[in-house]
């Protein structure tokens, strides 16, 4: 069987590389996207990778995959700290899921150190760079490969 992966990214996310390179590094959305793709590759992983500065679309993105995904990988941006909806389908999921976050929201502003989503996901990666999705990648497959 082979594993598939949904990758959520929220709001911004698609102007990597052009928005406060010192917190998200100079590296575009669509290089982010291509190296991921090459891991999953390498991994043996089916990965679909979507955007939206919209909420409800991310909340749909969450509730389509129930039937089309093993797990998800999801930087929901600013509706990290904002989101309830987004949370819940998260929680109505119920497969593995990984937060991950470009920067360190821990080290950032006061409002930026609460994350609604953590206490569903079976853990995170924050402060990483774009590695992240490379890290995040490798850890959920081995999740789901029940080898970690």
């Amino acid at each position: 069987m082979t594993i598939k992966i949904l990758i959520i990214n929220g709001p911004n996310l698609n102007l990597l590389g052009e928005r406060e390179q010192s917190q998200y590094g100079t590296k575009n959305f669509e290089e982010l996207k291509n190296e991921c793709k090459k891991k999953a590759d390498e991994l043996g992983v089916k990965i679909d990778i979507v955007q939206s500065n919209i909420e409800g679309e991310i909340v749909s993105f969450i509730q389509d995959a129930r039937n089309k995904y093993n797990g998800i990988i999801i930087n929901a941006a600013g509706f990290t700290h904002t989101s309830v909806a987004i949370r819940d389908a998260l929680e109505i999921f119920k497969k593995p899921s990984i937060e991950l976050h470009i920067s360190n929201i821990y080290k950032r502003e006061e409002f930026r150190q609460k994350s609604l989503i953590s206490g569903v996901v079976n853990g995170g990666i924050f402060g990483l760079g774009t590695e992240g999705y490379i890290l995040a990648i490798i850890a959920i497959h081995k999740i789901l490969a029940h080898e970690n």
